[in-house]
């Protein structure tokens, strides 16, 4: 995929680059704000860098002073539609996906019912009620449902609150540890956890970058495997065949646009032992950090860290108003 390198003609004002807010994945947020805006100084783009957590009023004074937003974020609040809202109410183009695909994709119930409509392999899973008593829940789903499983929030990122429940006992401890919080549990696939990247060409086509395996001690890509280098190994390409290389991108393709996600995106997958790929969650604002998952694949398809920001800028060139 051939993608310019940005050039100052092409902005007539600073860029906004925001990061941080509230969310549970603040820090991993900071992290790509940083790195994006090291990035931009090093081409000679001019831009200002705005914490959402700060004073909203400077928020707003900076944004109609810029060209466009580039969103270095993630999580509740950023990065599941109240902020790309923000935007558009205040006619600020932004990088990435619309209000949609950023609400729905961080629903993961939801996302999974419009991803396996278009025939995609999603796991069965079922939502967990609020309030009733964990031990009780725990047999519940244990019966009906079997064991192992993974539990989860429905809507959180970076695996936070994610645990493999092997037993109804460990089960209704993550069910405790979690009350008041929307949960849902899965069946286990026991397999390797792959990621895929998507990059979405002006024209509409998309390209699929060499998908990516995570390997850890257990198999689960937890949140303390992301950010714990020690627990991870990285492999990229995948350690998978070409034909199932095939089927991951298709079904990273297919999630995409079933989910209307605009720009970029990053499917995460396991692949099961018997060669299965099954489609777990999308991230609509991938971390952007040099080291991130999204700029690992990039690179290992020849699209360097300069260019992959280039590409994800241009995304702002698109009216989010008039798309879902």
């Amino acid at each position: 995929m051939k993608i310019e390198p940005l050039t100052r003609g092409e902005f007539s004002a600073p860029l906004a680059v925001i990061t941080g807010g509230w969310s549970t994945e603040r820090e991993r947020a900071l992290l790509s704000g940083t790195t994006v805006a090291e990035a931009l100084t090093g081409i000679g783009i001019e831009h200002r860098v705005f914490d959402l957590a700060d004073d909203p009023h400077t928020l707003m004074t900076g944004l109609k002073e810029s060209e466009l937003a580039l969103l270095a974020i993630a999580g509740r609040g950023a990065e599941d539609g109240p902020l790309q809202g923000l935007l558009e109410t205040a006619g600020v183009r932004y990088t990435g996906s619309g209000v949609f695909a950023s609400a729905v994709g961080m629903n993961k119930t939801a996302a999974k019912e419009l991803v396996s409509a278009q025939g995609v392999i999603t796991p069965s899973g079922t939502p967990v009620r609020r309030g009733q008593d964990p031990d009780e829940q725990a047999e519940a789903i244990a019966d009906g449902f079997g064991l192992p499983v993974i539990v989860k929030p429905v809507s959180e990122g970076g695996s936070i609150g994610l645990a493999l429940a092997r037993t109804a006992g460990e089960l209704a401890d993550a069910l405790r540890v979690q009350a008041g919080v929307s949960m849902m549990v899965e069946e286990y696939i026991e397999g390797r956890p792959v990621s895929v990247g998507v990059l979405e060409r002006a024209d509409g086509t998309l390209h699929v970058l060499p998908p990516l395996e995570a390997e850890t001690a257990d198999g689960i890509y937890s949140a303390a495997a992301k950010n714990r280098p020690d627990l991870t190994a990285y492999h990229c390409p995948a350690r998978v065949s070409q034909t199932v290389r095939k089927e991951l991108g298709d079904a990273a393709r297919r999630a995409h646009r079933a989910l209307h996600c605009r720009g970029y995106s990053r499917h995460d997958f396991v692949v099961s032992d018997s060669g299965l790929p099954v489609w777990l969650e999308v991230n609509t604002l991938p971390g952007l950090s040099r080291g991130g998952n999204l700029a690992r694949m990039a690179e290992a398809d020849g699209i360097s860290y300069e260019q992959l920001l280039a590409h994800i800028v241009r995304t702002a060139r698109t009216d989010r108003r008039a798309q879902p």
